[in-house]
């Protein structure tokens, strides 16, 4: 990634400040990101608003060419204009095995591909305290679920996590599948929501054939 632009033009606003100040950049993993050494002349706050500007760079340059997620309103909304199947991840922040998804499973080049093809991809906090609304009626947080009443639902009252589930593109709900996955053992589920293989095959008949492993 080059950052050329951003560099020079960060350049010459901090040379117009009068700061001094040494760049140093690398590249690692696919991961961009900036190390700065500035001795300063002029106030911490504007150095706080650079870092903020290259962060922001950074992470929307990390987004670029993976999985298109958006949040559930958005995904309605493009349903309804467009109408496409959704995926719905649905997870919580202290998810172990979430996250190994998130770094494994949701990288792979074909998963992103084919994810982005035939649904809109929707990441779903199962705890948030937002409310949310689908289909003319408000969900919210409930402690006694200790999540949010649309989690509930979609996941049928099984809180585990992740979870995936899948919707019609009319927004109605197909299922969840709930468990952690492969990339290998997530496109098997892709593709029997996506190419509608559901609508004629059983779950338990499509398992036995494909998951070997």
């Amino acid at each position: 990634m080059k950052y050329s632009n951003i560099l020079r033009c960060l350049y010459s606003i901090l040379q117009k400040h009068k700061f001094v100040f040494i760049i140093q950049f690398s590249e690692v993993q696919n991961v961009n990101f900036l190390l700065m050494k500035i001795y300063l002349k002029r106030p911490v706050f504007f150095l706080a608003i650079c870092f903020i500007s290259i962060s922001g760079f950074a992470q929307e340059s990390k987004k670029k060419g993976g999985i298109d997620w958006m949040n559930f309103e958005t995904a309605l909304k493009k349903s309804s204009e467009h109408p496409k199947k959704m995926f719905i991840d649905v997870y919580t922040g202290w998810c172990g095995w979430c996250k190994r998804m998130d770094a494994t499973t949701f990288e792979d080049p074909a998963v992103i591909s084919y994810m982005n093809s035939h649904f809109y991809a929707v990441k779903m906090d199962a705890e948030t305290k937002d409310t949310v609304s689908y289909k003319d009626k408000n969900y919210v947080f409930k402690p006694e679920y200790k999540a949010n009443e649309i989690a509930a639902y979609l996941l049928n009252g099984q809180m585990s996590y992740p979870t995936s589930v899948y919707m019609d593109e009319q927004s109605n709900p197909i299922g969840p599948v709930a468990g952690y996955m492969t990339e290998k053992q997530l496109l098997i589920v892709l593709k029997y929501f996506g190419e509608d293989i559901y609508k004629t095959k059983k779950w338990e008949d499509y398992l036995k054939e494909n998951f070997k492993e």
